[in-house]
């Protein structure tokens, strides 16, 4: 073999030839040199600057927008830059979840992502007068199923397809699954089967009840995640040892950490902002199809969740299956945790009922999800097979709610 200069060597400059003797012929070639480098500091800058722009531009539309009737090219536009919003807020989560490492990462987004969908749930029903007595729960429930089933078993399938089985921690993704259940039992099952009120809602005593135990457990989970049995929550290799950082990739500084938190919050605030926004586009759409009110939740939901799936898909590729768990699951606890107490207080000065308790057909959904889901987390590791019987299980979620 003829001899070659190195191209990461100092004497190989980009754009300056360099000899190549490997030619077929034998003879010396000439060629350039590409530095990859500066392209990867050029894409890197062009992310930054629209992801920097997008979230200041959905705040913007969103105040010219807020409580209008809007026509279809408002729509078409407020739709593009609340797809760009998404984007972008997964972008600002994963620099703070870099800097701030694992399992706070994840958790700063589900909680972001769950207060503003509390604001929205809590607006709408001010707005929605009779409808909205069934929107908390229809909206909860959907949260949960979306995550267990949709995000779990999208993660799931990705990385087991791609890395051959998909491996994570046990003992924090079973605590964060029984979390969820216990919680999903109080707030949504029990309603039905209460006798103080008509219909499947709390009395008033139920419902704080309900919404403190919500607190609690979810106070009690994020302790555990975040202090006592932090390692329980982290990525793990196939070998089972727990991955403290991310190797991939430098630590973002503190002050960029601050500019995406900022950011993140905006970037969320448009997203929920601008899909209340086409919120009516969504209700007369699903009305004009003869679907179900239960609908609108459902698709509030998928948009809400957006920012997290897409985050979730990321860390499942890299192999880090237990951010997508902690993602997953946590986004689920904190969607309950989180609305429950604020829709219970919410419930003081809102007219009309309040209906948490779930049907039959839901309550079978949701017990088999959970049947499932201890199934899939016993072993620590899944297969395709886990992966696609979740989403098996989502997509029968998506066909009852639309033809119940």
């Amino acid at each position: 073999m003829g001899r070659q200069r190195d191209r990461g060597s100092p004497g190989a400059q980009p754009g300056t030839p360099f000899e190549d003797a490997d030619d077929r012929s034998g003879n010396a070639r000439q060629g350039y040199v590409c530095d990859d480098r500066s392209m990867i500091v050029g894409l890197r800058s062009l992310v930054a600057r629209w992801t920097t722009v997008v979230p200041v531009a959905a705040v913007v539309l969103l105040a010219f927008t807020w409580g209008r009737d809007l026509p279809g090219a408002v729509v078409a536009l407020v739709t593009l830059v609340l797809a760009g919003s998404v984007l972008a807020a997964v972008h600002h989560a994963e620099v703070v979840a870099h800097r701030v490492g694992e399992p706070f990462g994840s958790l700063v987004l589900a909680i972001a992502v769950t207060i503003i969908e509390v604001a929205l749930i809590v607006t709408l029903m001010a707005d929605g007068g009779g409808k909205s007595a069934t929107l908390a729960r229809d909206t909860v429930f959907a949260a949960v199923m979306i995550t267990c089933n949709g995000v779990l078993g999208l993660s799931l399938l990705v990385a087991s397809l791609r890395h051959g089985i998909a491996v994570f921690n046990p003992e924090g993704t079973g605590a964060a699954l029984a979390t969820v259940a216990t919680l999903a039992t109080l707030s949504l099952v029990l309603p039905t089967f209460t006798t103080s009120r008509p219909g499947p809602e709390f009395s008033p005593a139920q419902l704080t009840f309900a919404a403190l135990a919500s607190l609690v457990l979810y106070g009690l989970f994020v302790a555990t995640q975040t202090v006592r049995h932090r390692d329980y929550f982290l990525p793990i290799t196939r070998q089972g040892q727990v991955i403290t950082a991310d190797e991939h990739a430098d630590v973002p500084s503190a002050r960029t950490a601050a500019l995406s938190v900022g950011l993140l919050a905006l970037a969320l605030i448009g997203v929920v902002g601008l899909a209340k926004g086409v919120s009516p586009t969504i209700e007369s759409g699903v009305a004009a199809a003869g679907m179900p009110q239960a609908v609108v939740g459902v698709i509030i939901a998928l948009l809400v969740l957006l920012p997290e799936t897409i985050a979730a898909l990321r860390s499942a590729r890299r192999d880090r299956v237990q951010t997508s768990l902690n993602l997953a699951l946590g986004s689920a606890m904190a969607s309950i945790g989180l609305t429950i107490p604020a829709v219970a207080l919410a419930s003081v000065w809102l007219s009309g009922p309040l209906v948490l308790g779930l049907g039959p057909l839901h309550m079978a959904l949701l017990a088999l999800t959970v049947v499932v889901g201890s199934l899939t987390v016993v072993p620590g590791r899944a297969t395709p097979l886990q992966g696609g019987v979740h989403l098996v299980l989502f997509a029968a979620y998506l066909e009852l709610a639309v033809t119940p």
